[in-house]
């Protein structure tokens, strides 16, 4: 008798709500399943005839919740086994850029990634990168991008722009063994992050992240970009990282007052080769 009730309480609110809120009634339904369930990773939920059954609505928008709850992260399907809890999500403190892999948490053990040096180059900076580090445009800078996975599984993609007048030489072997480029300028240079001021971006990756993160055009990402500081209020580092949204979640601590990185982040946000003329310049 007690799983009789909420078919029929689910079955009348359907029929009284908009089409388009079906869907709806059936992702909400799942996640509260998983609560009150106490269900974890792997557990397998109920088939798709099932979950319609229990919210008296068609199969039709069942699929469709199914799909918006892969697209949060929530679930994975695996055609022809069935639907199940997704790992959760990895825990990230982007406040702590410099020191990004001390950041990243998976119930509560620290997670240990994998680096790809992706490129490293010297080159002039966007308007934006030059803005965020007061700098001039015509002034070249470094460009590292980094790739982190867990496994074989790609989970962040990095760019640091650092002032080639400040940072005249990098360690390519210990960037590309994964270590934290903020350790060696502290190192090298007497760099530390005292102060670092960050936008977030929620959007469809660029082919690029595409690329490197494994996502589809309708995939969301995150984007932190950043400026850090050090203690004598000099610009060192314009750092951007992505993640695949539905993998993360992300906690920031601390105050700040300064405001170096503006909320508007059209134009482009990159680096491009020595010798090559600005877009303008092209254009005519």
């Amino acid at each position: 008798m007690t799983e009789g009730a909420p078919k029929s309480g689910a079955r009348s609110r359907d029929k009284g709500s908009p089409r388009a809120l079906r869907y709806q009634h059936v992702y909400d339904l799942v996640v509260s399943m998983i609560e009150e369930r106490g269900m974890t990773e792997g557990d397998q939920l109920p088939s798709t005839a099932e979950l319609a059954e229990m919210a008296g609505v068609s199969v039709i928008s069942v699929r469709r919740a199914l799909d918006e709850l892969t697209r949060s992260g929530k679930i994975v399907r695996h055609q022809g086994v069935g639907t199940f809890v997704a790992p959760q999500r990895l825990v990230s403190e982007p406040s702590r850029p410099g020191a990004l892999l001390e950041t990243l948490k998976s119930q509560g053990d620290e997670v240990q990634l994998d680096t790809e040096l992706v490129s490293m180059l010297v080159g002039l900076p966007s308007p934006k990168h030059a803005a965020a580090l007061g700098i001039d445009a015509g002034q070249p800078v470094w460009e590292i991008c980094r790739l982190r996975r867990l496994g074989s599984a790609p989970k962040v993609l990095e760019k640091a722009v650092l002032p080639l007048s400040i940072v005249p030489a990098l360690d390519e072997n210990r960037l590309a063994d994964g270590e934290s480029l903020y350790d060696f300028l502290a190192e090298r240079y007497g760099f530390t992050d005292d102060f670092v001021e960050q936008v977030f971006e929620v959007d469809h990756p660029n082919s690029w992240e595409r690329e490197h993160l494994r996502l589809a055009t309708k995939d969301y990402v995150v984007r932190i970009r950043g400026v850090s500081v050090n203690g004598a209020g000099v610009a060192f580092d314009s750092f951007q990282q992505t993640y695949p949204a539905r993998e993360f979640l992300f906690y920031v601590s601390g105050s700040s007052s300064p405001r170096l990185m503006e909320p508007d982040n059209n134009g482009p946000w990159s680096v491009r080769p020595l010798g090559t003329p600005p877009p303008a310049a092209r254009s005519r």
